[in-house]
């Protein structure tokens, strides 16, 4: 008898409405914008106020996908939140978001750091947590307020903003899309890193690209379509992380990955690096564009060095989340710092 799979039944989304422009950061700098915009890609990025933080970004997205499960919080029986900047370094962020969020007092709960893909390392887990029959609905969370040291290049895309995803058994009334398999690839790469009482990361430049993310999404995406017998041509919806916009056109064109796989999830342009949350929103914008039967591809990657690779398949056609009626506010270079200065560094 073959293990049941589980599902994503709903999904939630939260990136702050305040973005800063890459021409903003490099005129602080003296330096040329239009160099930097060709070299990312990235026009500007989502910055967080100084009231928001990872907990509350993840709050937001969490209540907004369990709303679309149309389930109750109490039925949820498991919380893994992924982010590089939870508020504490002793208190954890699913333990605040259990309680916040009125779910099941006997449930799982554990804080996950694995630099950008500790959010598709969370649902990894509940899937195995709802295929072991250990749960009937788990919650993975990535989310992140992203830290940059002021003039390094991780400054003009390091963002804020958080995605989540309600899972369950692939029978649940609501259920969106099955997740047919999963796969991670793991080596010691040691492109981006923070020592326990940095306040920022630091990175190794070019190295970050060769052998990190490139070694890590070939591999990744390589093995996933080998274990389910696939072919990229039969893939209608491509995600992969975007640190920024170069990178994951670069495996696009490697593998013949067209425009139109890749549109409806590629939003790094406008938002930046959403670090934890990153290829989650990617995959939150593709649920809503997805048609029944579709197939879903997602590679997410974290330095130092994995990348987690998904298959999904579309049980019904995808679910427009509500229209976000707030309006985008551009802040000054001035403000953006202010916002960001409390961040403790842990």
């Amino acid at each position: 008898m073959s293990t049941p799979h589980s599902a994503i039944v709903g999904f939630g989304m939260e990136i702050p409405a305040r973005r800063i422009t890459v021409e903003e950061i490099a005129a602080h700098w003296g330096r040329n914008p239009k160099e930097i915009t060709a070299g990312l890609g990235v026009r500007e990025k989502a910055v967080a106020s100084a009231e928001e933080d990872s907990f509350t970004l993840a709050f937001e997205a969490a209540q907004q996908a369990i709303r679309i499960a149309g389930i109750q919080s109490s039925e949820i029986s498991a919380v893994y939140v992924g982010s590089e900047s939870h508020p504490y370094a002793v208190k954890p962020t699913s333990g605040m978001l259990a309680a916040a969020l009125d779910l099941h007092p006997f449930s799982f709960c554990a804080d996950l750091e694995f630099a950008c893909k500790a959010g598709t390392a969370g649902m990894q887990i509940v899937d195995a947590l709802i295929r072991s029959g250990q749960i009937t609905y788990g919650l993975a969370i990535g989310t992140d307020k992203a830290q940059s040291k002021p003039g390094d290049a991780l400054e003009y895309t390091a963002a804020a903003g958080a995605a989540a995803f309600v899972m369950g058994p692939e029978s649940a009334p609501n259920a969106l899309a099955r997740i047919e398999a999963t796969l991670s690839f793991t080596t010691d790469t040691p492109d981006f890193w923070r020592s326990a009482h940095a306040p920022y990361p630091a990175h190794a430049g070019r190295f970050t690209g060769e052998p990190g993310y490139f070694l890590h999404v070939r591999e990744a995406l390589k093995g996933i379509l080998e274990t389910a017998k696939v072919k990229l041509a039969e893939i209608d919806h491509v995600i992969l992380h975007m640190p920024n916009a170069k990178f994951p056109s670069r495996i696009a064109k490697e593998f013949k990955i067209t425009k139109e796989q890749m549109q409806a999830g590629f939003i790094v342009p406008t938002i930046g690096n959403t670090y934890s949350a990153c290829s989650p929103l990617g995959l939150a914008h593709v649920l809503q564009a997805a048609r029944k039967g579709q197939r879903i591809l997602l590679v997410s990657y974290g330095s130092g060095a994995g990348a987690d690779a998904f298959l999904f398949t579309m049980l019904r056609d995808g679910v427009k989340l509500p229209f976000d009626a707030r309006e985008i506010r551009y802040v000054s270079y001035g403000e953006y710092r202010r916002n960001y200065e409390e961040i403790p560094a842990h």
